[in-house]
């Protein structure tokens, strides 16, 4: 499948992988978290961030070892899992696709805020730009990755101009202003809450066959950037918060930095961050969509989705996963609340990372004691994460539950597998 560019080097596989973090999460997550953890989300996306890192040493150790573009799906079957990969794979869909949701509903909400629309135009947008990118890789364009190194340069420059805003004026009280005074062990549970804002690096693993001799270098690239984003974000959550009040944050959550950016810069600052954030979500859409349908298609010729799914069209594209993947994400992004799409993204990828550090630790990809801190780190958040969605979001984990169960039950059914 065409990439858009020929292959892809260490440098623009780092700044995918940043990117691919960075693109969407943030720009909704910080809102999301401070209810959860109040003044200690800056350790949320810290604790959330070590779990990333070493999955991250996970994903590039095993996917060199391998030498396949197929992230854990291609390790489950390698150890001869089949049935178990094809079941996690059609979770992981699901979870691209409520990722994809969260991200399109980031830039319905940045793009009508910086225009003055209400919430009809948020949802409007959210339809709109994944249907835009759904037409634009049917027609091949598929992951730019060009274009989204610039995106993503641009991108991080914005949000660190205005964490440095912040940081400037450093004021501790601001972490906790108006809200609920929260004790530091809360910091976990916001981590769990916020986990999918590291969702993104793993898309590179799809992306493994397109790249120019990365067996040398594709793991540090990984880890480093990942390592990048968690300052980042620690520093995003600091700096945004001094400037609007952790209360100001929680009020605006859906374009919280759009506010603080207008709060620190007045009018230009509103515009930079409302472009940056359009762009930044417009990439992250766009890569994860393009991923999904690599993934789905990969998936498909493997006899673990129904053949229907790996059907390419002149351009190579697998045109039905990309519109079902498409239409999918643009339902949820138009009528999901945004906690319950992240929360219930976060989970799907809680449960992927654990996976992915058990099989690390079992093929000694990665040395077994590292890659056990981040199993049991997984396992942990995923643990708090399942019970906040039984006390604040019950239907939607009824819901994940009940499509865990339909996978893993009618799955083998209907693709006639027998594992």
């Amino acid at each position: 499948m065409a990439t858009g560019d020929s292959t892809i080097g260490p440098v623009r596989t780092w700044a995918l992988a940043a990117g691919g973090m960075v693109g969407g999460g943030i720009y909704i997550a910080l809102g999301v978290v401070i209810e959860a953890a109040g003044a200690w989300s800056w350790l949320s996306f810290l604790i959330a961030g070590v779990a990333a890192v070493i999955t991250a040493g996970s994903y590039g150790a095993l996917t060199n070892r391998f030498h396949e573009a197929g992230g854990a799906f291609d390790f489950l079957e390698r150890l001869d899992r089949k049935g178990f990969a094809g079941s996690l794979s059609w979770l992981l869909i699901l979870g691209y696709m409520l990722t994809i949701a969260v991200y399109a509903h980031a830039f319905g909400g940045y793009v009508a805020h910086g225009v003055g629309g209400g919430d009809l135009v948020v949802r409007g947008c959210s339809i709109g730009i994944v249907a835009a990118l759904v037409l634009l890789d049917l027609a091949g364009a598929g992951k730019l990755t060009a274009v989204e190194v610039v995106i993503v340069t641009a991108n991080l420059l914005a949000l660190l101009v205005l964490a440095g805003a912040g940081l400037v004026d450093w004021d501790v009280d601001a972490l906790s202003r108006g809200i609920e005074e929260r004790p530091p062990t809360e910091a976990f549970l916001g981590a769990a809450v916020i986990f999918v804002s590291y969702e993104g690096f793993q898309l590179l693993t799809y992306e493994y066959d397109a790249m120019d001799e990365p067996e040398g270098w594709f793991t540090p690239v990984l880890v480093s950037a990942a390592i990048f984003v968690v300052g980042v974000y620690v520093a995003v959550a600091l700096g945004a918060t001094m400037i609007s009040g952790a209360d100001g944050i929680v009020q605006n959550k859906g374009v919280a930095l759009s506010v603080a950016a207008q709060q620190a810069f007045g009018t230009p600052g509103l515009i930079a961050m409302t472009v940056a954030a359009a762009c930044a979500t417009t990439a992250a859409i766009n890569s994860t969509l393009f991923s999904t349908a690599k993934l789905a298609g990969r998936v498909a010729d493997d006899g673990e989705l129904p053949g229907w799914f790996g059907h390419r069209n002149g351009q190579d594209i697998p045109d039905r996963a990309v519109i079902v993947v498409g239409l999918v994400a643009a339902v949820l992004a138009a009528f999901g609340s945004l906690s319950a799409l992240v929360e219930a993204a976060s989970l799907v990828f809680v449960g992927t990372f654990l996976v992915v550090n058990l099989v690390a630790a079992r093929t000694e990809a990665l040395p077994a004691w590292l890659a056990g801190i981040g199993a049991v780190l997984s396992a942990v958040l995923g643990v708090l994460l399942t019970v906040r969605l039984v006390q604040n979001e019950p239907v939607a984990l009824g819901v994940l539950v009940g499509l865990a169960v339909l996978v893993f039950v009618a799955r083998p059914r209907i693709v006639g597998d027998d594992d």
